[in-house]
């Protein structure tokens, strides 16, 4: 008899935990075809914001759409070995961890982040802004499922889409329209460079009105899209050779 429900429980379990992977792995998978028509980091904006008149900027736009220079400048900012990981850039992850040690008992810590552009995706899509265990271990999950089901293209793609780049400004077709009155697909580098170096945190920085910092971000990107070799870099995404040398590799954004 107890035997028969220990049986039945073990069942239970097995169809909770087959369901959950089918119900969570389905969107990821649509994902790979189906534009996302919204994020859960702007939902949540949404209902979080006190202003009556706060509005999402949100306008989608394909790949072959957006400027190669905005596409070089946020992997050269966020994560140069994109084209080369498999999700999780382990040494990134060792470094900010020991940096992060270093700066705990300080009065104004200089955090260190080491999270790629698919488990920014993952986190933006699926997820909610903050830390923790379980939210980290939640956003793994995601970003294996991208990273297994979607090529680095449209990876790519859906991260220019779903970053923000102001209050309210999502992607980088409505980034450009709103900060310089063009479409996405005539960034320039310095445009596509400024847009980058908000991106740590881009309701305090602004790309229409950059300050000093972030001019001074936005020529280290400049220097670090040259170093990769510019929009010619993109081709590693489908046909990676060899990782960038480590001289180019610590431009990742602080976070």
């Amino acid at each position: 008899m107890k035997a028969g429900w220990r049986g039945r429980l073990t069942r239970w379990v097995l169809v909770g935990i087959a369901a959950l992977f089918v119900i969570t792995a389905l969107p990821v998978v649509a994902m790979r075809w189906i534009d996302p028509w919204y994020s859960a980091f702007m939902m949540e904006a949404a209902l979080e914001s006190d202003r009556p008149n706060y509005h999402t900027d949100y306008r989608w736009v394909d790949l072959e759409q957006i400027s190669p220079h905005a596409a070089v400048a946020v992997i050269a900012s966020e994560d140069q070995l994109f084209p080369f990981h498999t999700g999780f850039d382990f040494k990134s992850i060792r470094e900010a961890v020991r940096h992060n040690e270093q700066q705990a008992n300080r009065k104004h810590p200089h955090i260190r982040g080491a999270s790629t552009i698919s488990q920014q995706v993952s986190k933006n899509l699926f997820l909610w802004p903050g830390g923790g265990f379980l939210r980290k271990g939640i956003e793994a999950y995601f970003t294996l499922l991208i990273e297994l089901t979607w090529p680095k293209e449209r990876i790519l793609e859906v991260y220019l889409n779903v970053a923000q780049f102001g209050d309210g400004i999502y992607g980088v077709e409505a980034a450009a329209q709103r900060f310089w009155h063009k479409p996405a697909a005539r960034l320039n580098r310095y445009e596509a460079a400024t847009l980058a170096a908000v991106l740590p945190n881009p309701i305090r920085f602004r790309a229409d009105a950059p300050s000093a910092y972030i001019q001074l971000r936005r020529d280290q990107i400049l220097a670090q899209m040259r170093g990769l070799g510019g929009a010619s870099y993109l081709d590693q995404l489908d046909n990676p050779t060899a990782p960038p040398q480590p001289a180019s590799h610590g431009g990742r954004n602080p976070r």
